[in-house]
């Protein structure tokens, strides 16, 4: 029997890795890449050779099948994405399904993943919050922000820089304009940045400087 590594990649700064995960990119037989040529530039700066597949959303229904098979019949993987860790708002839960249900050996590294730095950043409580990352674009996404608004934890959204302003307005709707909150964006990378403020406050700044970079949206519970 084979085993299935989850390797939590970097974010921003392609040292954020640790010793471990680039042990494991090195002795494994196969490494699932979400996008082969930024995981090749990844090993290749790490000074790691390895062979590579694509594995990500728009074919893992079609592969994870065959990968579990090959992991049930003894081989090793790693599955890695473009960021952070595998499976958060990102491919590998399918996998990790399979697997487990084949009795393969799954094992997560810790490591990077967005949103643990923007909460410890935002100034708002980090004991308990609701991770919430990406809403859906059309069908849902109302009713969903509605559930939201009475939810007591930090919440956490990611957004695409270009739909922020749409995101902030939203929110600011059904929350109140005065919720607290906070975006931070290129996290781990030069221009690293944590803005906090209302969401008025945060709609009005980032429609006058539009962003650029990933966004991590963390808003205050209902009555904190």
């Amino acid at each position: 029997m084979g085993k299935l590594y989850l390797v939590p990649t970097p974010v921003g700064n392609m040292e954020d890795i640790t010793l471990r995960a680039l042990h494991v990119l090195s002795e494994v037989s196969l490494v699932l890449a979400e996008d082969t040529r930024r995981a090749g530039m990844l090993l290749g700066h790490h000074g790691i050779k390895a062979h590579l597949l694509s594995h990500h959303k728009f074919n893992e229904h079609q592969t994870t099948e065959m990968l579990t098979q090959r992991l049930a019949a003894g081989e090793t993987m790693a599955l890695i994405t473009d960021a952070g860790t595998p499976a958060i708002s990102d491919p590998g839960y399918l996998l990790v399904r399979e697997a487990a249900a084949h009795g393969v050996t799954v094992e997560c590294l810790p490591g990077a993943t967005a949103f643990v730095p923007a909460l410890v950043c935002s100034a708002l409580p980090c004991d308990k919050f609701c991770f919430e990352g990406f809403l859906p674009q059309k069908k849902g996404r109302k009713s969903r922000i509605a559930a939201l608004a009475q939810e007591e934890r930090t919440i956490i959204f990611y957004e695409s820089p270009y739909r922020l302003t749409r995101l902030l307005s939203e929110l600011s709707d059904a929350f109140g304009p005065d919720r607290r909150a906070s975006v931070s964006r290129e996290i781990s990378k030069l221009h690293e940045e944590t803005r906090r403020g209302t969401l008025f406050e945060l709609l009005q700044h980032f429609t006058a400087t539009p962003p650029k970079g990933e966004i991590v949206v963390c808003v205050a519970g209902a009555k904190q």
